[in-house]
């Protein structure tokens, strides 16, 4: 979905965002094959050659939730297991596999061990992550940094480069009182991390929460977003990754493309379908689709990145 001119997502109604959006299960721009729904970005094929040694391949899994217990799905580990399994299947190690928060469901450290131990089983070259709220409900994260955040900086956001590609992970989850806000450190962090690259270099920014408004009225925003996505704009291709909604999403703002995945453990409503985001409970058999992971291809010499979301049934 590409917003009007001046448009504001805040300013739609739910019967607006659900024929503009396309909030039933489908990415923007996209194909549905064998299972599998595909979004390429700006027309971008669906991925480099596989014997392309300079091409980028990542993997982006989502609210594994372990530790949940509930209808809605009364085995998320064996979910997570299977979609660790899907990963390591893939035909090709991916660079990285990127979890974009909600690991765990009540950041214990039982659940943190287990959800630690998991990741190291993926056939990868390297393992990030980023916190949910969910990893952060009685101390603000600390026990997630304790075990996840080596190297991060501040309260836990980071950056690397990779093939040519410039990544940066942030941390919108850790006030539970104000959900999807970053801060002036996070945001002064994000303006110096870009200042000295080149315009034409492609940005990927993951965060748990989205880092645009899709709806605030359950915290599925980040309210200065605005702000960090300033410091982005001089850049030719920004693709923004996130969690926390547990479905699948699309929307571009003149070079930002923003993509909500989905989730490892259970479905959430739609926006406006009943008063707050409660996990649902879907009819036998029908679970494994609203599940999946990502994987993101990137060319070099191309500004887009292709996107490919693949059911765990």
């Amino acid at each position: 979905m590409t917003a009007a001119p001046g448009g504001d997502p805040r300013g739609m109604t739910r019967r607006q965002l659900i024929r503009h959006g396309a909030w039933f299960g489908a990415a923007v721009a996209l194909t549905v094959a064998g299972g599998e729904v595909i979004s390429h970005i700006g027309g971008s094929a669906p991925g480099p050659a596989a014997d392309d040694p300079h091409a980028l391949r990542f993997v982006q899994v989502s609210d594994s939730h372990i530790g949940f217990k509930g209808p809605a799905n009364t085995d998320v580990t064996g979910s997570f297991a299977r979609a660790v399994g899907q990963v390591n299947s893939l035909g090709y190690r991916p660079d990285f596999v990127m979890h974009t928060g909600d690991l765990t469901h009540l950041s214990t450290a039982a659940q943190f061990d287990q959800v630690d131990q998991m990741l190291k089983g993926l056939n990868t070259g390297q393992v990030f992550t980023v916190p949910g709220e969910h990893d952060s409900v009685d101390d603000h994260g600390q026990k997630y940094r304790a075990r996840f955040g080596a190297g991060s900086r501040g309260e836990g956001w980071y950056s690397f480069d990779v093939k040519g590609v410039h990544v940066i992970a942030l941390v919108n989850t850790l006030a539970l009182e104000k959900l999807g806000h970053l801060g002036n450190d996070q945001l002064e962090f994000i303006e110096r991390d870009v200042a000295g690259l080149s315009a034409d270099t492609p940005i990927v920014v993951f965060s748990h929460i989205p880092l645009f408004a899709m709806y605030p009225t359950w915290g599925w925003g980040t309210d200065d977003a605005t702000q960090a996505l300033s410091y982005l704009r001089r850049f030719a291709s920004v693709t923004c990754l996130n969690g926390h909604v547990h479905q699948l999403f699309s929307k571009t703002e003149g070079n930002v493309t923003f993509h909500s995945a989905t989730t490892t453990a259970y479905p959430l409503p739609h926006p406006g379908q009943g008063p707050a985001p409660a996990p649902l409970t879907l009819p036998a058999g029908q679970l494994g689709d609203a599940l999946g992971i990502r994987q993101v291809n990137y060319q070099p010499g191309q500004h887009d990145l292709a996107v490919k979301d693949t059911k765990l049934s």
